[in-house]
This record gives structure tokens, C-alpha cells and sequence, in this order.
């Protein structure tokens, strides 16, 4: 990861429910999805790889895989690798940083 002057701070640790994705929106960049499971954090673009579906507000997560709704493709979210048809090309993931009782990342991903 890189040094912490590079690092942006998505949200409060506390506003990100165990096994409910928060949807996080920075200026000139797609969305993200901060994902907090088992007392864990990860982060994703919040897009469907497949379908322009947002997976925050459409997929479904059940423990560490994420489901787009929208043809019903499935990804784990520790890394982004796709775990079920049809999607092919897996969802961008970002290095989580916990500091403060927030969540930061580098937008260089992982």
C-alpha cells in the first residue's frame, strides 16, 4: 500500500451495518461498496463488472460473496474475483486501511 498521504477516507466504521454494503460516491470516480463482514472491511467498485448494476443498492450479499441482481453474477469480496456466470472480468478492489473509526483506502487499489 502506499504511504498514508495517499490514503481517502470513505466513511465512519460505524456506518457500514455487518452484512449490509454502504455505497460510497467521490467526486469524478465511479462508485464504491464498502462491505463490513465478520468484523472485517473490504471495498469494491460498487459496479457490475457485466451490466451497469450497482451492486449496493441491487445485489444481494451473502457472507463474503456479493450478487448482481441484474443477471445474477456473483463475486467474492475480498477479492473481486468472480465466483459465478455470467460475469467474467472481476470487480476492482482496494487495500482497506482502519484508522480513526473510518474507513480508508488508496484509490491504486490492491
Amino acid at each position: 500500500m502506499s504511504d498514508d498521504s495517499q490514503l481517502i477516507r470513505l466513511c465512519a466504521t460505524d456506518a457500514v451495518p455487518d452484512g449490509h454494503p454502504l455505497k460510497v460516491e467521490l467526486p469524478d470516480r465511479p462508485p464504491l461498496a464498502v462491505y463490513h463482514i465478520e468484523g472485517n472491511f473490504y471495498v469494491t467498485d460498487d459496479t457490475c463488472t457485466h451490466g451497469e448494476a450497482s451492486l449496493t443498492d441491487d445485489g444481494e450479499l451473502d457472507g463474503f460473496n456479493i450478487e448482481c441482481t441484474f443477471h445474477f453474477g456473483i463475486f467474492d469480496v475480498r477479492t473481486g474475483e468472480v465466483v459465478a456466470r455470467p460475469c467474467t472480468i472481476p470487480l476492482k478492489t482496494y487495500a482497506v486501511t482502519l484508522r480513526d473509526d473510518a474507513v480508508w483506502i488508496s484509490l491504486e487499489g490492491s
